[in-house]
């Protein structure tokens, strides 16, 4: 397994304490914001669009981790502008060729990422490990924050990480979104994740966030 490492998911991010909450990651030296982008096709919310992406990019240099829930994002990587150093994922069942989008995002200078709902198999994406840096495992149904973790995602990320493991990609990392609470992202950690998005399960939940990082750091480096 690679470090832990923190995705703030930004669509759960208060609109008026935006600035404030950047600085605090940018203290804490959080290495991803985590960008949810949503067409209400693929899934059934509409979320973070082009200008959002824009004005992160202008006010902060953390890299940014593009999460396209849209179909055929193949069409319209170019919209999110992906630069060296960001991650962006794009799903396996979004696109009919799904190389072809990640070769794409290379060619633009950011890492390849593929993505895969709760109900997909590890098989959708055993082909594709020579063109990915990363693979981002949904633990809930994708469109809203505030669900219930699926329960079978934990094992998912285990057999995963012994996939990667046994057929020579020791260094692709497992991301995890969804439910991310404390409890969950040590028993995520120990199954083989490396990245974390925390959304309101953890940093953005009732409290101060800067004890929530604290408490991550403390909790998940020890695992």
């Amino acid at each position: 397994m690679g470090k832990v490492q923190l995705s703030p998911s930004m669509m759960c991010a208060d609109i008026f304490k935006l600035a404030e909450t950047v600085h605090l990651f940018e203290k804490h030296n959080v290495p991803y914001l985590h960008i949810d982008v949503m067409d209400g096709v693929f899934v059934p919310n509409i979320m973070l669009g082009t200008s959002e992406i824009k004005q992160l990019r202008e006010f902060s240099k953390i890299p940014l981790d593009i999460h396209l829930m849209i179909n055929e994002p193949g069409d319209r990587l170019e919209w999110f502008e992906p630069r060296q150093g960001d991650y962006v994922s794009v799903h396996a069942e979004s696109t009919r060729h799904l190389q072809r989008v990640l070769a794409k995002i290379r060619s633009l200078g950011a890492k390849p990422m593929a993505a895969i709902n709760p109900a997909t198999p590890l098989s959708a994406i055993e082909e594709i490990f020579p063109d990915i840096e990363a693979v981002l495992v949904m633990c809930v149904n994708p469109g809203y924050a505030g669900q219930k973790l699926v329960p079978q995602t934990l094992d998912k990320i285990r057999r995963l990480r012994n996939m990667l493991d046994d057929s020579g990609f020791p260094d692709i990392e497992i991301e995890v979104d969804g439910n991310v609470t404390i409890e969950n992202a040590v028993k995520m950690r120990k199954a083989g994740a490396d990245i974390f998005v925390a959304g309101t399960s953890l940093l953005f939940r009732p409290g101060n966030m800067e004890d929530h990082i604290l408490n991550f750091n403390r909790e998940l480096y020890s695992v």
